[in-house]
């Protein structure tokens, strides 16, 4: 169809899966990343997923959503008790243990979206 003068210019819509797909890729890159940049990425994946998280309710990405939001909260949490435990020596093991555990969830949240298998966003492993 040829485009008139004046008229306004129409895009197709932009595919929403297709999109949230790859948002969701963007995301667990994020997350993996936080290690080397300072905890920078984390804080800009999480700002994302909660500016997005609507966007995937109801569609499959609603989980990796959840999953990603809890990992970093839980995560936090796991690294404060870590933090604060440092003195007792202890620390040292709690903090490498959060890192191993946060690290299995951005590998199994990435392998469950690149293979589509479903994903229960409320487990802890």
């Amino acid at each position: 169809m040829e485009q008139r003068p004046g008229m306004p210019v129409s895009y197709p819509a932009p595919d929403e899966r297709g999109d949230l797909r790859t948002l969701t890729h963007i995301l667990y890159g994020l997350f993996a990343l936080h290690w080397f940049t300072g905890g920078v990425s984390i804080i800009i994946a999480i700002i994302i997923a909660y500016l997005k998280r609507d966007d995937a309710a109801g569609t499959a990405y609603e989980a990796h959503f959840t999953w990603l939001i809890r990992s970093f909260w839980l995560g936090l949490v796991g690294y404060v008790v870590g933090g604060v435990l440092i003195f007792a020596i202890i620390g040292f093991a709690v903090l490498a243990a959060v890192s191993i555990w946060l690290l299995y969830r951005i590998v199994k949240g990435w392998l469950y979206l690149y293979e589509n298998k479903p994903l229960e966003p409320r487990a802890w492993v």
